[in-house]
């Protein structure tokens, strides 16, 4: 039986997966094993298997980290521990503060590896002044559902921290540390990684305060305190980071360069739009849609499929309480967007097997979607309106669910043109 476009979508995304897996990936960043002391941690989606990709390599070793649940992988030597994401809870912040205790009073004899993922912002929990769990719980909840972009979320949680923005490496110091990165940030830059724990940042709690206000994120007095005070965030030209170093070995552009070299091998023409792309899911989904129709109407008959290409971090602004995540949704606005035109498909999904809060990772369309969903009960207007995307997908059997991938290279989206 020939293969599906919307099979063939899905095999492009898990070629992307595939190529950002660390037991694949990682190897080649990693130097022989220091002699002396050497202290592994990490957090983040792919950091417990980062950790096994190390062990692999060097043999046991001492160690902490910290991973989203279900997300676990047997080690011999570092220990794995699993808590909440996105929103942090207190498997997260013991775990953090043990983090902290681990590192601090090492010696500059001493060597730390340090794993790092996107996810690294929630399950690295440890608020600063007198911030309560719950009070950062609910500024994370509010970030979340305001639909602001990766980069202020960040800069609020630095502030409101004591590990991110360069504090977990100075809790190091003076011990040398190796940074391992995978990145899931629009750009590559470490400091947005899991708000940078070994990077610092330029931001100040001014910014911080200003994201807060114009997101219209009202916060407890512990908060404002913190931030009339000052944060611990360092500068990145700070004594404690000089002997830090950061190294990105995954990031989004190989992954979309992967599905790329797959598609042209079968047959394609690929024109990538960006691995960086940010915006509200459904305003992005619109923009893409008359792009698809656009390039269909340009190819002369006979012509191969084209496939568009992106990734990124694109957002979902909360307007009613449905089951929904940010490609789910994207891929449900293109599909209300292309109103059943012919001949083009698509997919959207999280590399990490996550999209949202949901443990779906994204959804796949065609142009019989609407039809088969009218014919199910499933009203996407209504499923727009409700943030229910993944609802819907799953009433017409269009969700894709690959559990835990054990890496995040953020959005992977493609549209396949006839």
């Amino acid at each position: 039986m020939a293969e599906s476009v919307q099979d063939f979508l899905k095999r492009l995304f898990l070629r992307a997966v595939e190529v950002a897996d660390p037991m694949q990936s990682l190897g080649a960043f990693l130097p022989e094993k220091p002699v002396g002391r050497v202290v592994v941690i990490g957090a983040g989606k792919a950091s417990a298997r980062m950790a096994e990709a190390v062990e692999n390599i060097w043999g046991p070793c001492e160690g902490l980290v910290i991973t989203r649940y279900g997300y676990a992988r047997p080690c011999e030597g570092i220990e794995i521990v699993e808590a909440a994401h996105p929103v942090p809870d207190e498997m997260g912040f013991v775990a953090t503060k043990r983090m902290i205790e681990l590192v601090s009073g090492l010696g500059e004899n001493d060597y730390v590896l340090a794993l790092m993922s996107g996810g690294a912002s929630a399950l690295l929990i440890a608020p600063a002044g007198e911030i309560s769990l719950a009070e950062k719980q609910a500024v994370n909840q509010a970030l979340l559902a305001s639909g602001a972009p990766i980069g202020q979320m960040n800069v609020v949680r630095k502030h409101l921290s004591r590990v991110k923005g360069g504090q977990l490496a100075a809790a190091a110091y003076p011990a040398k540390m190796l940074a391992l990165l995978i990145s899931d940030v629009p750009g590559d830059n470490p400091a947005e990684i899991g708000s940078g724990p070994t990077v610092g940042d330029t931001s100040t709690t001014a910014d911080a305060k200003a994201i807060l206000e114009q997101r219209k994120i009202e916060v407890p007095a512990s908060v404002q305190q913190v931030l009339a005070a000052g944060s611990g965030v360092l500068k990145p030209d700070d004594e404690k980071l000089g002997r830090v170093s950061n190294v990105i070995f995954a990031a989004p552009s190989q992954s979309l360069e992967a599905a790329r070299n797959l598609a042209e091998a079968e047959g394609c023409d690929v024109e990538i739009l960006g691995d960086a792309l940010e915006g509200e899911a459904r305003e992005v989904a619109r923009a893409h849609a008359e792009l698809a129709l656009s390039r269909q109407s340009e190819r002369p008959d006979g012509s191969r499929p084209l496939l568009l290409l992106s990734g990124g971090e694109l957002t979902v602004i909360r307007r009613g309480e449905g089951i929904g995540g940010p490609n789910a949704e994207y891929a449900l606005a293109l599909a209300f967007a292309l109103r059943g035109a012919p001949g083009i498909h698509a997919i959207a999904c999280d590399t990490d097997g996550v999209d949202g809060a949901a443990e779906v990772a994204g959804a796949v369309i065609g142009p019989d979607t609407l039809a088969r969903a009218d014919k199910a009960g499933a009203d996407v207007e209504e499923a727009l309106l409700t943030n229910d995307a993944h609802r819907f997908f799953d009433t017409i059997g269009d969700q894709v669910v690959t559990g835990p991938t054990l890496t995040n290279v953020n959005d992977f989206r493609a549209i396949w043109i006839g």
